[in-house]
C-alpha cells in the first residue's frame, strides 16, 4: 500500500524508536510530523532525515503529558495538511527503581510517569480521533513494554503504566472501531541511548546487551529499527488487525 501523501504523527521522534520510524515512514512516503520535548538538535536531525527522502515535515515542540499540547500538535497537523492517517505514541519516560525497594517510588514519580505513559496515550488519541473519523479510517500504534505483561522492566511505576495502556489499547480498540484500528506493541530490551543512560555506567549497558543477545531464543537485541519495522506493518500491512498488542522481544518471553 502507498502512503505517498498520508500524515503520521510519532511522538517522541527526536531519537530512538520515535526517530527510526520517523525516518521509516518517510521513506515510505508519508509526511511526518516530529515531535520532541526537550532534544531539539536530535529533532532537527531526524526532520532532516525525513525531508531528505523527498517529504514534508513538520517539527512540533510538545509535553504530551500536557492535555492542551496534545490538542495544539494535532492542530498544527491539521492546520498544515487537513489529515492525520496514523499517530504512533512513542514517547515515554520511566525511573530506574528495584522492584522490592519499595520507599524508592513516591506518588510524584507514579504521576509523572502516568502522565506521560498514560495519560499521554489517551490525550492523543482522544485528539486524533475526529480527524480519523471524519476521513473514515485512522491507524494508532502504542509503544508498550514486555514489562506491562510480565510486571517486569526498570520500575513497578513503569510496568504498571505499560499494564495501563495494554488495557487501554483493547478499550480503545473496541470504541473507536470501524474507522481506527489500535494496536500496541510491547518491545523488549531496545538498544540505544535510552537504556544506556539509565543502566548508568557503559560496562552495565555492554553487559545487559551480551546477556540478551546470549539468552534470547533468537540470539537478538532489538534495535530501534526493528521496532519501526513492526510499527510500519501495523500502521500498512495490518489493515484487518485492531486490538492486538505483539510482543517483539526476539522471544525473550519464551
Amino acid at each position: 500500500m502507498s502512503m505517498k501523501g498520508q500524515v503520521a504523527i510519532v511522538t517522541g521522534s527526536a531519537a530512538g524508536v520515535g526517530a527510526a520510524t520517523a525516518r521509516l515512514l518517510a521513506a515510505k512516503g508519508s509526511n511526518v510530523v516530529i515531535n520532541y520535548s526537550r532534544s531539539v538538535d536530535d529533532a532537527k536531525e531526524t526532520q532532516a532525515a525525513c525531508d531528505a527522502e523527498g517529504v514534508e515535515t513538520l517539527l512540533v515542540k510538545a509535553d504530551i503529558s500536557d492535555d492542551a499540547e496534545c490538542r495544539r500538535l494535532v492542530a498544527e497537523t491539521i492546520d498544515k495538511w487537513g489529515r492525520v492517517d496514523s499517530l504512533v505514541n512513542n514517547a515515554g519516560t520511566t525511573k530506574y527503581v528495584a522492584h522490592d525497594d519499595l520507599e524508592g517510588l513516591t506518588p510524584d514519580d507514579f504521576e509523572h510517569i502516568f502522565k506521560t505513559n498514560v495519560f499521554g496515550v489517551y490525550q492523543m488519541i482522544r485528539a486524533v480521533t475526529p480527524h480519523m473519523k471524519a476521513a473514515g479510517q485512522g491507524a494508532v500504534v502504542n509503544i508498550s513494554s514486555i514489562a506491562g505483561v510480565y510486571g517486569a522492566g526498570s520500575s513497578v511505576a513503569y510496568a504498571a503504566s505499560k499494564g495501563a495502556v495494554n488495557t487501554m489499547t483493547l478499550s480503545l480498540a473496541r470504541a473507536l472501531s470501524p474507522e481506527i484500528r489500535v494496536n500496541a506493541i510491547c518491545p523488549g530490551f531496545i538498544t540505544g541511548r535510552w537504556q544506556a543512560a539509565g543502566m548508568g555506567s557503559t560496562e552495565n549497558y555492554e553487559a545487559r546487551v551480551a546477556s540478551v543477545e546470549k539468552n534470547t531464543p533468537l540470539q537478538r537485541a532489538n534495535t530501534p529499527e526493528d521496532i519501526a519495522e513492526t510499527i510500519l506493518w501495523f500502521i500498512e500491512g495490518a489493515r484487518w488487525v485492531t486490538g492486538e498488542t505483539l510482543l517483539v522481544d526476539a522471544g525473550s518471553h519464551l
